[in-house]
């Protein structure tokens, strides 16, 4: 067992963990350490390429390296400025979600599908160039990787002479424990509160608002299918579609510009339903539709990706597999009384108030967590001015 101590431990190296490590930094904090369960950062946020598949690294080139997201896709500058400010400051290139021309509309099995009228997205959806690991990436750059440890299992978080002891554990059953002041909670609140050993317990109403906390991803799969060129384009189609017959109930163009085509959908089948049926055979149902949809050019498509978030032990939990899905309504951040108070805040995406879910919920949360750590002014007492 080793012995470690830090002033803050944020657990989770998903994008409001980073995040929330990056503003400590900006503030000249540095006495932190961030615990990821994965061996890999990102969380929700999982890009693939063509040619290397789950690389983290942002392209050189778009033509040489092409990043598809199994993840979160867009973001909106327009009405998350928070985001935009951080995808500037991080130099991050970006661009518009493709959206010109018609879609398509599959009602009855066995129907040809119908072309409609697109509609453009207001504001417009925006995607960053390298995919949204780039965020990823180009956050861990301005951090020191001796405080970020992937592969660590956070199982326990115990209240110890006024501290709190964080007990992780290694693919190897290897423990360490980090004895810390404050813990930002940088995971889904149902997955804290059901893979988490709070010790004392967590105040009831706490405990049961995060677990009745829908967590955003967990019981959604998406199916890509990646071309030479986006072919759809010629025959006047924007790459959206919607179908009653599925498997994908939404489909969207992911091309990259320059680059490569390729369609992704949602999976419109329940969770429980996907687990009786193999990968290979979602997979050849999902072509088999786009084939019906977008014609016989479809038919073989240059490499496919498939991502079940529900089978992600770091991202569902068992009360995910029958949920809508659905953006949920933020659950309080901290304890308000009891030896949890001033102990333990949640930063991750859901607990955010405007954007509970998305990406830039993840900032604004991680946020939200920071400040409200130097207005507590923590034991060893912040110095924000240095």
């Amino acid at each position: 067992m080793t012995m470690n101590s830090a002033r803050i431990a944020i657990i989770g190296g998903g994008l409001s963990g980073l995040y929330a490590a990056y503003a400590l930094k900006q503030q000249g904090i540095d006495d932190y350490v961030v615990l990821e369960a994965r061996n890999v950062l990102g969380g929700r946020i999982v890009s693939v390429q063509t040619h290397d598949t789950m690389a983290f690294e942002p392209p050189s080139s778009i033509l040489e390296r092409e990043s598809f997201d199994l993840g979160p896709s867009w973001f909106w500058p327009d009405y998350q400025p928070q985001l935009h400010r951080l995808v500037q400051e991080l130099e991050l290139a970006y661009y518009e979600q493709y959206e010109s021309g018609h879609m398509l509309l599959e009602q009855h099995a066995g129907m040809p599908p119908v072309a409609m009228s697109g509609y453009d997205s207001s504001p417009a959806s925006m995607r960053i160039e390298g995919g949204m690991a780039a965020l990823i990436t180009a956050l861990s750059r301005h951090l020191d990787a001796g405080h970020v440890k992937a592969g660590l299992a956070v199982k326990c978080l115990s209240v110890e002479r006024q501290k709190v002891a964080v007990t992780c554990e290694d693919s190897f059953g290897q423990t360490t424990i980090w004895n810390v002041d404050h813990v930002l909670l940088a995971l889904p609140p149902r997955l804290a509160a059901t893979s988490i050993t709070f010790v004392p317990k967590l105040p009831g109403e706490v405990s049961r608002s995060w677990e009745a906390t829908s967590t955003w991803m967990a019981p959604h799969a998406k199916y890509f299918a990646v071309y030479d060129k986006p072919f759809w384009r010629n025959q006047g189609l924007s790459g959206q579609a919607r179908s009653r017959v599925g498997p994908m109930g939404e489909i969207h163009d992911a091309s990259i510009p320059g680059g490569k085509g390729a369609l992704f959908g949602f999976l419109g089948i329940p969770a429980t339903t996907r687990r009786n049926i193999s990968e290979n055979q979602l997979k050849d149902l999902c072509r088999a539709q786009l084939i019906r949809m977008f014609g016989e050019a479809a038919i073989k498509p240059e490499v496919e990706f498939y991502k079940d978030w529900s089978l992600e032990a770091y991202t569902a939990t068992g009360l995910d597999l029958d949920a809508s899905g659905h953006h949920a309504i933020a659950p309080m951040a901290a304890p308000n009384s009891g030896p949890w108070t001033e102990k333990i805040t949640g930063i991750a995406s859901e607990w955010s108030q405007q954007f509970p879910g998305y990406l830039a919920g993840a900032i604004e949360a991680a946020a939200l967590g920071v400040q409200a750590l130097q207005r507590r002014k923590l034991p060893h007492q912040f110095d924000v001015d240095r």
